[in-house]
């Protein structure tokens, strides 16, 4: 079996957009899906305190839960393969337990009930922060039109984060936009400094197109647009998503203390107009 695409659910719209994404994208990958429900665990740990009853009633809608979602997927993907899994667990564990063995991890923006902290901030912010596979947040526009876009630091090593992109575009058929932002430019100018802005972005532009340059020749279909842009990477990055189907950026974990996103990234999933990649860093 092919690694799946794994997909959190909980019964509410949020989780009803993603599980419908993640589905879309299982099939145009030719993948399986796996829909995984997580129930709060604190009743199950301590049972003493909870009545049997209670347990049983909500493993018992966590079953119909997955039931009802694997079949209505099955009514519009016949041919699609579904697993499901109901897991006593902390959400956000439970996916990365889950998705350990995954191609990608999909999540809602919010959610309720087994998901309750399900908000930007919370549970997905938590799987995003230590991804080991590629995490999308569905949010905004869901649809099949639109770029890809992807963000990318020529400081980092970005040739997983353009890998996916590149992919991504290719079996979409859509263009891709390659967009690096350089907020310095403007710091360096209120500073005083004498700028030469035009060389600046042409020296800026050949090294992105250089870095591409490997990717276009492996994708030689994808129509890429390379865009350098002057002001702070969560802003262009936000704006850029507004006619994208998926923006494509970075974890770029800070490593000195508990895993987190770096605080670009973390601005760009909060204030992205369409579901956001988040790409593990190689």
């Amino acid at each position: 079996m092919s690694e799946p695409i794994v997909v959190g659910i909980d019964g509410s719209e949020e989780s009803d957009r993603a599980v419908l994404w993640a589905a879309a994208e299982a099939v145009l990958r030719e993948r399986p899906l796996h829909i995984v429900h997580a129930l709060e665990s604190w009743p199950y740990r301590a049972p003493l305190f909870m009545p049997a009853e209670t347990t049983e009633r909500m493993t018992r809608t966590g079953h119909r839960l997955l039931t009802a979602t694997r079949e209505r997927l099955r009514e519009r993907w016949c041919h699609l393969e579904v697993t499901t899994a109901l897991v006593s667990e902390e959400p956000s564990q439970a996916l990365q337990a889950q998705s350990g063995q995954a191609y990608e991890l999909v999540v809602g923006s919010r959610g309720r009930g087994g998901f309750a902290g399900m908000l930007l901030g919370s549970t997905s912010l938590r799987v995003a922060a230590r991804p080991t596979v590629p995490v999308v947040i569905v949010r905004g526009d869901t649809g099949d039109r639109g770029e890809i876009v992807v963000g990318i630091d020529l400081l980092r090593d970005v040739d997983t984060l353009l890998d996916y992109a590149f992919e991504t575009a290719a079996l979409r058929d859509a263009r891709l936009r390659v967009v690096h932002a350089w907020q310095t430019f403007g710091t360096l100018i209120e500073a005083g400094y004498a700028i030469d802005g035009e060389q600046i972005e042409l020296d800026l532009r050949g090294q992105v197109i250089e870095t591409c340059e490997p990717l276009r020749a492996k994708y030689p279909r994808v129509d890429v647009v390379d865009e350098i842009i002057m002001e702070h990477p969560v802003t262009a990055l936000s704006h850029a998503s507004r006619n994208a189907r998926l923006l494509v950026i970075g974890a770029h974990q800070r490593r000195w203390t508990a895993p987190q996103l770096g605080s670009i990234a973390h601005g760009v999933i909060h204030h992205a107009r369409c579901p956001v990649a988040v790409i593990p860093s190689s």
